[in-house]
């Protein structure tokens, strides 16, 4: 398939800006200008900016400018479930699997992605990885809004929606892959849901296809709670992490998501296999199971990115949300200030992330020859002053109503506010739909306990 798109003929050239380009020397420009040809960052620089005929110039006004942010786990399609019977402690049993096995389709991860898609562009997410179901429905909204993405079909044994057996499961990968293979932003990948979910067989079985197919990333929730521990034990007498490895699939394309039910041993597995990981603080928080070992995992080597998690469980798909309490509660662990200083919080949204996502050489940084990922976040309110530190105003005072501009590959996703790729009315009206359906089911399950 063609997937050529117009490319900005003018040259772009933000000027009067802040610029955080979170580099390796952690370089700022201030005031500073990012000159933009296409696709591509062709040169930036700190105080007069060059003189370019027909540029398209825009006056920043001293606001930050600053790599786009990489939410490293999310399921887009559930958006439709944000906030979904929060307080009751059987939920997943009683509502969300039984809402997921009658209601979700093709249709339904469509208008649930793109709910999300114009959230993530709101918030200053230009770089997302999502894995679901008929995830290349979630390709497809990637694709119309203009997101980085990495698009992950997700195989389980618990009577998923759009597969009954692991056959149709890989026979969805694989369309998923012929899909989207040449694509420039979307990057297909496989996504079997969890150890416990897949067991050991189907692991070794997606170990050899990813074999077969290693440019195609791994996305798995791993060690994420104690039944997936318990699991491990009662099956195998190992951990989940010695599991995954037996299997063959502990390896470098392998992204693991949470990560809150590890052991030392555990960890030098993942280090020595070099995996990636993801931290989800606010859904795992609010879901009571504990606190990822984020310190010791970036000490271990293992790059860390943040996730939002799915709108069901950590509810909103911006990093702002994430960076307090994914910088608590390190320092609660550790019982100190000290632990994950706020400028190492936003690597992990920026060029950590996009590490997490083998996805650095492209994106998560500010420097000639990478793609025009980038947002511009507004320091007008008077909650961000005075800034003595913009990465602790960032992670503990910004807010995602804060980010007025959003840019991908050169293209402008934001402007002002405007999302110019999606019609975020529309969106809304769509997923109200599909609430009211849902309300109508919860409220017969109720009367027949």
């Amino acid at each position: 398939m063609d997937w050529a798109r117009p490319v900005n003929p003018m040259t772009t050239l933000l000027t009067n800006a802040w610029i955080l380009t979170l580099d390796d020397e952690l370089t700022q420009h201030d005031p500073g200008w990012i000159q933009i040809d296409g696709t591509t960052i062709t040169a930036l620089g700190s105080g007069t900016p060059p003189s370019i005929t027909n540029a398209e110039i825009i006056d920043c006004g001293g606001d930050i400018v600053m790599p786009g942010m990489v939410n490293t786990h999310c399921h887009m399609g559930m958006s439709v479930f944000r906030g979904l019977a929060e307080d009751v402690d059987d939920r997943l049993y009683r509502y969300i699997l039984p809402l997921e096995r009658k209601f979700v389709t093709a249709e339904m991860v469509r208008v649930g992605s793109t709910l999300a898609a114009v959230e993530l562009i709101q918030g200053g997410v230009t770089t997302v990885a999502d894995m679901y179901y008929f995830e290349t429905e979630v390709a497809d909204v990637c694709d119309r809004a203009g997101l980085r993405a990495i698009v992950g079909q997700t195989l389980a044994d618990f009577d998923p929606p759009d597969h009954k057996n692991f056959d149709v499961g890989f026979a969805r990968v694989e369309q998923l892959v012929d899909a989207y293979r040449d694509h420039p932003l979307v990057t297909p990948s496989i996504a079997p849901h969890a150890p416990y979910s897949t067991g050991r067989a189907v692991m070794e079985r997606i170990a050899l296809w990813s074999s077969d197919h290693p440019n195609v990333p791994v996305q798995m929730h791993l060690a994420e709670s104690t039944l997936e521990v318990e699991w491990a034990l009662k099956t195998h007498n190992q951990s989940t992490v010695a599991v995954t490895r037996d299997a063959g699939l502990l390896k470098p394309n392998l992204i693991c998501a949470h990560c809150l039910q590890l052991d030392d041993a555990d960890i030098t597995m993942m280090s020595e296999a070099q995996v990636c990981v993801v931290t989800n603080p606010r859904s795992n928080g609010k879901a009571g199971r504990g606190i990822a070992p984020v310190e010791r995992l970036r000490n271990a080597g293992l790059p860390v990115g943040i996730g939002s998690d799915g709108a069901m469980s950590g509810n909103t798909l911006d990093l702002f949300s994430q960076f307090a309490p994914v910088s608590m509660f390190a320092k609660l662990l550790g019982g100190s200030r000290k632990p994950l200083p706020a400028v190492d919080v936003i690597r992990m949204a920026t060029i950590e992330g996009a590490r997490t996502l083998s996805l650095n050489l492209k994106t998560g940084s500010l420097e000639a020859g990478k793609q025009a990922d980038l947002i511009r976040v507004s320091l007008a309110a008077p909650r961000l002053h005075p800034i003595y530190d913009p990465y602790s105003m960032l992670v503990f005072a910004a807010l995602p109503t804060d980010v007025t501009h959003s840019m991908v590959a050169g293209r402008w996703l934001m402007r002002d506010r405007h999302v110019e790729t999606l019609d975020p009315v529309q969106a809304t009206r769509d997923a109200i739909q599909i609430a009211t359906m849902f309300k109508a089911e919860m409220q017969r399950i109720d009367q027949t306990h």
